[in-house]
């Protein structure tokens, strides 16, 4: 008999702005020379040492390929895209026989005894940071044809990982100390016969050549609001956009996804999924606050369990957050500037598609470091601005709200009153 288990990486290195993701462990135990082999998904992703990547609607997509000629006999909490030709086989047929079989977790709801724990989420999965327990997808199989023990057994090649679209690149798989399993009373340990673990590394580019988010600005000092970059998303999708008035968004199935995850996004001149704008809103004595807004623009699109995460100087003293729930980031003990917002659970972590209930938003309240506190050259707004793990287009720094120039001003008015004194003196 095979078990498999996914082993939780210790190394919290990364690889800034990629993003890394502990796929698999297996280890096996042989019995008869059928080896159900157990294999479990685990999300752990980091961005500095805490995740915000997750995956969304339709799921997580795992594949491999087999060393030798083995194939799959059944399968718990998951299932295979494909069967394959299984016609060698007379009487119990296996339930998948492909060389590089495409995995997919089971929808919630299937019955129980297809069921194991941390499986049938649809593939939808939190990210690490923001949600540990829903963090982690599992799925059992049983293997045939793979030899009998740790010497015959060979490790499976070409790991992919789609979550659900490209963007994770996988390394080889290697093998790692056996997983060590406590019987049900915790008074005896067991250990696996092999274990091994695959990573795969998350890049932005391997998605798109241009971002999925763009970033808006206003403040209360200045009317001016200064709008996405044009095209910050690209204009590809331009011809196939649709007006937020369009008589077509009355359609039957107008919001359904494709299976190629297209967008159908509103008209827009930035042309993004999704715009966060970040108002600097209130100066306080002691405080300033800050509201932050995330818009959806995509009609095919609903984000589940988001996550938006913000690098500011002076998110080291954030007093209060309304709305959402936010955690920090600390990378670097010395450095606290960049933190992870995320909506509350059954009140706001579903980001509806785009229309009138298509937005979040909430307040931040932050405290005044008064050596570095400025309403002066763009400091009140964000250096970097992440949502579900991709980085957003800013704005040029030399759009930025400009904080109105008083003491000019006041120079110009005290020469013009010194220029009537002067003509009053003239006169007399």
């Amino acid at each position: 008999m095979h078990r498999t288990e996914v082993q939780e990486t210790q190394d919290n290195s990364v690889v800034n702005p990629q993003t890394e993701l502990v796929v698999a462990e297996v280890s096996e135990k042989a019995d008869k020379g059928e080896e159900p082999i157990r294999k479990d998904v685990l999300d752990k992703a980091f961005w500095h040492p805490l995740s915000q990547m997750l995956m969304n609607i339709p799921g997580w997509t795992l594949t491999w390929g087999w060393a030798k000629k083995e194939v799959i006999w059944s399968m718990v909490g998951a299932q295979t895209t494909e069967q394959g030709d299984c016609s060698k086989f007379k009487g119990n047929v296996p339930h998948c026989c492909k060389r590089n079989p495409t995995v997919v977790d089971l929808l919630p709801g299937v019955p129980y005894n297809q069921q194991i724990a941390n499986c049938c989420k649809g593939g939808v999965m939190a990210s690490w940071g923001q949600d540990p327990a829903s963090a982690v997808s599992a799925f059992q199989v049983s293997v045939g044809l793979a030899g009998t023990s740790n010497k015959t057994v060979k490790l499976p090649k070409n790991f992919t990982l789609l979550g659900p679209g490209p963007g994770y690149t996988c390394g080889p798989a290697k093998i790692v100390p056996s997983t060590v399993y406590f019987t049900p009373d915790r008074r005896r340990k067991t250990q696996a016969l092999m274990t091994w673990n695959v990573t795969c590394t998350y890049s932005q580019l391997l998605v798109s050549k241009n971002p999925s988010c763009c970033v808006s600005f206003s403040s209360f000092y200045n009317d001016t609001i200064t709008p996405c970059p044009t095209c910050s998303c690209g204009c590809h999708n331009k011809k196939d956009c649709i007006m937020s008035n369009s008589d077509k968004l009355k359609k039957l199935g107008i919001n359904t996804p494709r299976k190629d995850n297209v967008p159908l996004l509103q008209c827009t001149h930035h042309m993004c999924p999704i715009r966060v704008h970040w108002h600097v809103k209130i100066n306080y004595r002691e405080y300033w606050r800050v509201k932050v807004a995330i818009t959806n623009f995509n009609y095919r699109m609903n984000y589940t369990q988001w996550t938006l995460v913000a690098q500011h100087p002076n998110l080291n003293n954030v007093t209060q957050v309304f709305s959402f729930d936010y955690k920090p980031l600390v990378p670097y003990q010395s450095i606290n500037d960049t933190g992870m917002f995320y909506g509350m659970k059954f009140y706001n972590d579903l980001l509806m598609e785009a229309g009138p209930f298509g937005n979040v938003q909430t307040e931040i309240l932050l405290k005044k470091d008064k050596d570095t506190f400025s309403l002066r050259q763009g400091w009140a707004f964000p250096r970097k601005i992440y949502f579900n793990g991709d980085e957003c287009k800013l704005p040029s720094p030399d759009a930025y709200p400009i904080l109105p120039n008083y003491s000019h001003k006041n120079l110009i008015s005290f020469s013009r009153i010194a220029g009537l004194m002067f003509l009053l003196v003239v006169l007399v």
